[in-house]
């Protein structure tokens, strides 16, 4: 008899085991490195939401904000690696601040884990309505007659938001002045109070001003016009072929955590982001919904850090 039980209970270890590992084991905090009210924290609260409700267990949107987004990246790097800290990271922090920064504490392609793109985002040239021009011919022209009169904001040095507004700036020679914030939201604030004077923002954060009339926009920086923009010209539409950028948001894990936690993650995250309501959230915010499986994500990082190393030595960016 006692060894029958024995043998009972062994035979139970592989499903204590099992247990014992599920995932999740308590709430997820899932890290944004900027301030409230951005872009990649929209995207993250809406996704937070849903996966709260598959995983069952909450998702917490944690804001990490400072030094262009590597503050929240760097915390998620050195986590435990268990799938209970999540990174919902974009362009500049997951590929542009790899070329861009000399000390990164972390390593975009050797400390995290991809798990799903979530999507990709266009910027649009938006001014604020006491810059006298309609256009971005004429705001080429307004420029290059008043050097270093207009100041662009962004979410920080490094940003796609920079990155973008610098490459516009060098390609046609002129001067405006770069103003960095810790985050998208608190940059479109002092733009539409007149404090700044151009950004070239991110759709999703910038859409509502633009619709109330709170700010002017001049021309999207993706090859098609933008479905919730539709009358405003894209770059090549307006006098700038050959020119684009756009950013783009994905959720990642600490690199080393379990496989298994990984796929669940991005079985709930894709299934999330292919819901209807979800799907049409996002969309509405002016966002090119994706939703990739790990592999897909983590070859699509590898080539956006390429790309920006290169865009960053031809233009000569280094910061420290």
């Amino acid at each position: 008899m006692r060894r029958i039980i024995i043998a009972g209970l062994a035979a139970l270890l592989p499903l204590a085991a099992i247990a014992q590992d599920a995932y999740p084991q308590r709430p997820v905090r899932m890290v944004v490195a900027f301030a409230p009210g951005g872009s990649i924290d929209i995207v993250a609260r809406i996704i937070a939401q849903d996966l709260t409700r598959s995983l069952g267990q909450p998702v917490v949107v944690e804001n990490r904000p400072g030094a262009s987004g590597n503050l929240g990246a760097d915390f998620v790097a050195k986590a435990a690696a268990d799938g209970h800290t999540l990174f919902m990271g974009s362009a500049s922090s997951l590929a542009a601040n790899a070329a861009l920064f000399r000390n990164l504490p972390y390593d975009p392609l050797r400390d995290f884990a991809p798990i799903t793109l979530v999507a990709l985002q266009p910027n649009v040239v938006v001014v604020h309505p006491s810059v006298p021009v309609r256009s971005i011919a004429e705001l080429i022209a307004y420029a290059r007659a008043h050097p270093g009169r207009l100041n662009y904001g962004s979410a920080g040095s490094g940003s796609s938001q920079q990155m973008a507004a610098d490459v516009f700036r060098r390609m046609n020679g002129i001067e405006m002045v770069h103003v960095p914030y810790r985050g998208g939201a608190p940059a479109l604030s002092d733009l539409m109070a007149g404090q700044i004077q151009v950004m070239f923002e991110t759709i999703p954060t910038a859409i509502e001003p633009v619709l109330a009339g709170q700010l002017r926009a001049l021309a999207v920086t993706i090859d098609e016009r933008a479905t919730r923009l539709p009358e405003v010209p894209t770059m090549a539409e307006a006098g700038l072929p050959g020119y684009r950028s756009r950013g783009w948001i994905g959720l990642v894990a600490r690199a080393g955590t379990d496989l298994a936690t990984i796929a669940t993650l991005a079985r709930h995250g894709r299934a999330a982001i292919a819901t209807p309501q979800t799907r049409d959230r996002l969309l509405a915010l002016g966002l090119e919904v994706r939703g990739t499986a790990p592999e897909e994500f983590a070859a699509f990082m590898r080539e956006e850090v390429e790309e920006y190393r290169r865009i960053v030595t031809a233009m000569g960016i280094q910061l420290d």
